[in-house]
């Protein structure tokens, strides 16, 4: 059976995928979508169920699709955001094929060959959407915890019923570490957090979401090729934020007022127990710093002088434990939030650095037609979110057109 020729292919049908499907229609570019699962899959099967979006609902926003429901100030939780995607696939009329899995994509003369699970298409370019949090990333020694304590990603997670009975280790301080790390113990768990570089941020700013001052003043729209340390800044723990109808802050002070003991970044096991580093405070300090240099930039936009609230700072133990006994049953289970990578086992196009990311810019990389939607910091601070998907697709597939249009 000969391979089906199309235009271009997207690879994903999230936020992203259907973003570029959107303009890749308005230019009258045909092109099929390929979704593993269905659409919106890794919000239908990958979140735990408590979770809710950092951005108030007025940011969610896609292309020709603004948010029109009657709470604008709350936070959509992850079954309405599969509710907005499979609305946003239903108003553009993406040409979305489900169930089918990607297995292979390599470089031909005159384009690229793709093979799935549903059978081989060749196109003259492509689109990579399938997202940045394909795989959770756990260190090494995770291989050397002792077999009774049950190791979790926020991939397994659901809630805290479905964890065995004991302590939890929560590993990571980003956004998904506290909130899980917070209802964990709310649940009557005790939880320990290894905390590592994290961003603190708080939910609001003189009564605004700390969102909508990142909006408004332009820090969300800073270019990629305007961070001093791109490849830092691309790796970058999310914000310490949580939704919810409190607009509740959720840092480390919450949590330590909550019962959750901090202790330093997990460095490695040896002999059944765990070695956590003694910067914790200088860890704390760095990201206070940060976050006190960020709200005073906003104000500095908005031209105010006033005092704003204070914000303590991250009060530290004076001695946190340097080790924890695996063995003793003090815990009995283990939540790595240390965070997501890209999945790209499938893709035989020398695009990827020796760590296994991919190397564009701007969404162009280095081969012909090959383009990337939905990663860190791609073209914009905002890129990953939903609001910030419109720019980067309507440029990536712009220029997508124009090299179709150049004679090869």
């Amino acid at each position: 059976m000969s391979a089906e020729r199309v235009t271009t292919v997207v690879v994903g049908a999230g936020h992203a995928g259907l973003a570029a499907s959107h303009f890749l229609t308005a230019r009258s570019i045909d092109h099929v979508v390929l979704e593993r699962g269905a659409v919106a899959n890794s919000w239908r099967r990958e979140r735990w169920d408590s979770l809710r979006l950092l951005t108030p609902n007025w940011l969610s926003r896609l292309p020709g699709l603004d948010y029109d429901g009657p709470d604008p100030d709350g936070y959509q939780t992850a079954g309405e955001v599969v509710d907005l995607i499979e609305r946003f696939a239903a108003v553009t009329g993406a040409p979305v094929r489900t169930e089918t899995a990607l297995t292979s994509l390599s470089r031909t003369d005159d384009g690229y060959h793709l093979v799935t699970s549903a059978g081989e298409l060749n196109s003259r370019s492509v689109v990579l959407a399938s997202g940045a949090c394909n795989v959770p990333v756990t260190p090494a020694f995770a291989a050397a915890v002792p077999p009774s304590v049950h190791q979790v990603t926020p991939f397994d997670y659901r809630s805290p019923v479905h964890l065995p009975q004991g302590g939890v280790l929560v590993v990571g301080a980003s956004a998904t570490g506290v909130q899980i790390a917070a209802e964990l113990q709310r649940s009557g768990r005790q939880v320990i957090l290894s905390t590592g570089e994290h961003v603190r941020m708080p939910r609001t700013h003189r009564d605004r979401d700390v969102l909508w001052w990142m909006d408004a003043s332009g820090v969300w729209d800073q270019r990629y090729d305007e961070v001093d340390d791109l490849t830092r800044a691309r790796r970058l723990p999310s914000p310490q934020l949580v939704g919810g109808p409190k607009r509740e802050t959720l840092d480390l002070n919450a949590l330590t007022d909550l019962g959750v003991e901090l202790v330093g970044r997990w460095a490695a096991v040896r002999e059944g127990r765990a070695l956590f580093s003694g910067g914790l405070r200088n860890v704390c300090s760095l990201a206070d710093l940060k976050m006190n240099r960020l709200l005073a930039g906003f104000d500095q936009w908005a031209g105010i002088t006033s005092p704003a609230e204070e914000h303590a700072p991250t009060r530290v133990p004076a001695r946190t434990r340097l080790t924890l006994d695996l063995g003793s049953g003090e815990i009995g289970t283990i939540v790595w939030a240390t965070g997501f990578r890209p999945d790209y086992r499938w893709l035989d196009v020398p695009v990827l650095d020796e760590k296994g990311r991919l190397r564009h810019e701007g969404g162009v990389t280095g081969s012909p037609g090959l383009y990337a939607l939905g990663l860190p910091l791609l073209r914009r601070r905002r890129s990953t979110f939903l609001n910030g998907i419109e720019d980067d697709a309507r440029f990536v597939i712009d220029h997508l057109a124009a090299s179709l249009a150049t004679p090869r």
